[in-house]
């Protein structure tokens, strides 16, 4: 498997309230197979043939939650976001680390457009 290059979208997230029915509309409009996160409250996506995932569906807790963006590979998410502020832009929320190393944040564009950036776990 390749590894992605740094600044490129390399991951994308749908949130939604309705995670069973989210399953159910891109399974049959795509073909995307679903499998659980050992953490919880995340099923992994998989395009038909893929080597690994390539996004997820968060299961979000009401409908004002629910969102569509797309996440950037990055080397070090603190630099983007102060980088992020420098251009104009706004960190919607500040860097996070998971338990098993991931670290990511939510930014947003100075049209308000969200997205993230994220780092996974040292190998």
């Amino acid at each position: 498997m390749t590894v992605p290059a740094f600044n490129t979208v390399t991951w994308f997230q749908v949130g939604t309230d309705a995670p069973e029915e989210a399953r159910r509309f891109y399974g049959e409009m795509f073909g995307w197979k679903f499998g659980g996160d050992p953490d919880g409250g995340y099923d992994l996506i998989s395009y038909p043939g893929a080597e690994a995932p390539s996004g997820g569906v968060s299961h979000e807790p009401d409908a004002s939650r629910n969102h569509a963006m797309f996440l950037v590979l990055v080397e070090d998410v603190d630099a983007v976001c102060e980088q992020t502020v420098r251009c104009g832009g706004k960190v919607a929320m500040p860097a996070l680390t998971t338990p098993n190393g991931l670290t990511f944040a939510y930014l947003e564009d100075p049209s308000g457009n969200r997205f993230g950036v994220f780092r996974p776990p040292a190998s």
